[in-house]
């Protein structure tokens, strides 16, 4: 037969057998076996499988395969064969190239797998056949190695760019926008004639570089990876083109571009306060994966500029390093957090906006004066760190004595006002003793009293943070443990007070006043409580004297509106209509009365209960 055999386009046999181009795609790759046979999507196509690729990956909708094939009949009559050929088939999935058998078949195949696929018709050639050697409505039969494919990628998912891989790049991750990438690149228009070529430029993704295609591209490539991409005018210079630009020529109005480009290498940005006012940009990385925890002494060497250039800082460069405790105040907040965030022999540049570092006051500094507002630069390298021992690493003994420690820094951050450092402090120190399973009795109950103390301090902490939600948790924490303790009652009541829990917050102090009826502070909070009921009953009382008004002045609108359309003709009865409207603002009123009723009843029941004696118990 023919060598240069041509398959009709999926399409052109879809329009010849009046079909709908829009299929059901296979919904899974089905898991098969060698010599096993199964149907692949729901349209009738099988495939058995007489070879196993290698890898787990299989190509996708506009990747370029390269395929060996033996086409035949269901009676063995052979039609067409590139081995006999000797020649590899190209295409290009999923673009109508071939008929629909083989573009849902090929994407369910690994790279060197071998697969006989069972064609119907209607994913084949239909009732026209491909004459002179495929009868109409046959089913076909293909032998199909799967050689290698070239990866093509619509990264825009709209057509404006197409990107292929001519090289793998190496490792998963990818540039994002905060990085700083170098490139290489060459851009032709459609004809080959060179555009604009750099053999290493370097630029912010998300500030882009020549034109939008190449910060879109850059975000999927991998380091070293080599791409060519496809770019149609609105990723490229649009409508307008571009003019001349030095040595450069112009591109013309709605011209599509071909690039060649190469990620060569990037440092990585990090938004270290997710506001964008510390950034950390990675000059060199560091080892392993361990980071430096809140209360690590660290030793590095920075050096500290202005945006002019200036140097007001530098330390550890003089043969021995520069140490501090992070997350002790030691140096300015933008440096403390960037710190954390540094592994060991990482070298990094760090840019402080004012808010993170002196802000609205000059600051002198060892070398030179830090005007006020000023942006600072610093390059840091982590010279070493050696972080506390986790709770895991620890014997019972060591992690009471470590939640301890942690429970002192506490008290000295809170007394400082500091209370955000405070409560982490305490959050720390509960978290070493929490699981006390393996403890002995008197640990246990050394641990017991840690976790009272750490969570009522921590609840004090959220208190004065307004954060009266995590107060509440804390506070009952400490009650499944002791659910006598006046604290934990009091400060629970504080926050149930701020949440307009009264209620709640009226059963908490006078359980609280059963247990110490001669707390002065809880004395103090019941009368707030009282004060808080009086305030809502006023402010009440003023909303729905409000919305009564404005419901009488509705009424007396309703009945002047219906005086004035007497004259007028009428489809129904006037009467009728009067009771209509009288029955609707009899009901409307009935029903705000009812639920004004029920909350006066509720705010009186509160009121009743919190002037009434609280009768102590004895323990």
């Amino acid at each position: 037969m023919d060598d240069d055999f041509d398959f009709p386009s999926a399409s052109n046999a879809a329009d010849e057998m009046g079909m709908d181009e829009e299929l059901d795609l296979p919904e899974t790759n089905p898991v098969i076996k060698v010599g096993e046979e199964k149907e692949i999507g729901k349209n009738g196509l099988k495939k058995k499988l007489t070879n196993e690729g290698e890898g787990w990956e299989n190509p996708s909708s506009g990747d370029e395969v390269e395929v060996h094939y033996v086409g035949t009949l269901l009676d063995g009559t052979q039609f067409d064969s590139s081995r006999d050929r000797g020649t590899p088939f190209k295409l290009k999935l999923g673009q109508g190239q071939v008929i629909k058998g083989w573009d849902e078949g090929i994407k369910t195949m690994k790279k060197g797998e071998k697969a006989l696929f069972t064609i119907p018709p209607e994913l084949a050639y239909g009732e026209s056949g491909s004459p002179p050697t495929i009868p109409p409505n046959a089913t076909l039969q293909f032998e199909v190695e799967l050689l290698s494919w070239t990866s093509v990628k619509d990264i825009c998912k709209d057509g404006g760019i197409f990107k292929k891989v001519l090289v793998e790049g190496e490792g998963w991750q990818n540039p994002k926008d905060l990085d700083e990438v170098f490139v290489k690149y060459e851009a032709l228009l459609e004809d080959g004639t060179l555009i604009s070529k750099s053999d290493g430029v370097e630029f912010t993704v998300k500030d882009g570089f020549f034109c939008p295609a190449l910060a879109k591209a850059v975000k999927t490539m991998k380091k070293g990876e080599k791409a060519l991409l496809t770019v149609n005018s609105q990723y490229a210079f649009g409508e307008k083109g571009r003019p001349q630009v030095g040595d450069e020529i112009s591109v013309p109005p709605n011209a599509s571009l071909q690039i060649n480009l190469e990620l060569v290498s990037w440092k990585t940005v990090s938004d270290v306060t997710n506001d964008k006012k510390v950034l950390k940009k990675i000059l060199e990385e560091g080892e392993g994966y361990e980071r430096p925890n809140d209360g690590t002494v660290v030793k590095v060497k920075l050096t500290g500029k202005l945006q002019d250039g200036t140097v007001f800082v530098k330390k550890g460069h003089d043969g021995e390093e520069f140490e501090f405790k992070v997350d002790e105040e030691q140096v300015i907040e933008g440096l403390d957090r960037a710190v954390k965030t540094m592994k060991k022999g990482e070298m990094a540049l760090v840019i402080v906006q004012p808010e993170y570092a002196f802000g609205p006051s000059e600051s002198q500094q060892e070398l030179a004066v830090v005007p006020a507002d000023s942006t600072l630069y610093y390059e840091i390298e982590m010279v070493s760190f050696v972080n506390e021992k986790e709770s895991w690493d620890m014997n019972a003994q060591e992690k009471i004595e470590a939640a301890g420690k942690k429970k002192e820094e506490g008290n000295v951050w809170f007394k400082a006002g500091k209370y955000a450092r405070a409560s982490k402090r305490y959050e720390k120190g509960v978290g070493f003793v929490e699981y006390d399973s393996s403890f002995s009795d008197e640990e246990k109950q050394q641990a017991k009293l840690l976790k009272i103390s750490c969570n009522l301090n921590n609840a004090a902490c959220k208190l004065k943070l307004k954060d009266y939600k995590e107060a509440v948790k804390l506070c009952t924490k400490v009650l499944d443990i002791d659910s006598r303790n006046v604290k934990a009652l009091y400060r629970r009541a504080q926050a149930y007070i701020q949440l307009v829990e009264l209620e709640l917050a009226e059963q908490d102090i006078k359980k609280a006043l059963e247990i110490d009826p001669d707390n002065r502070d809880v004395k103090m909070e019941y009368k707030i409580l009282k004060d808080k009921v009086k305030e809502y009953n006023r402010k009440d009382a003023q909303f729905y004297g409000s919305i009564f008004a404005k419901m009488s002045k509705l009424e007396q609108q309703n009945s002047s509106s219906a005086e004035k359309k007497e004259a007028m003709p009428m489809a129904i009865d006037r009467a009728v209509h009067l009771r209509a409207v009288s029955s609707v603002s009899a009901k409307t009123r009935d029903c705000w009365s009812a639920m004004i009723t029920a909350v006066k009843a509720g705010l009186r029941s509160i009121s009743t209960r919190l002037n009434a004696p609280v009768k102590s118990k004895t323990s």
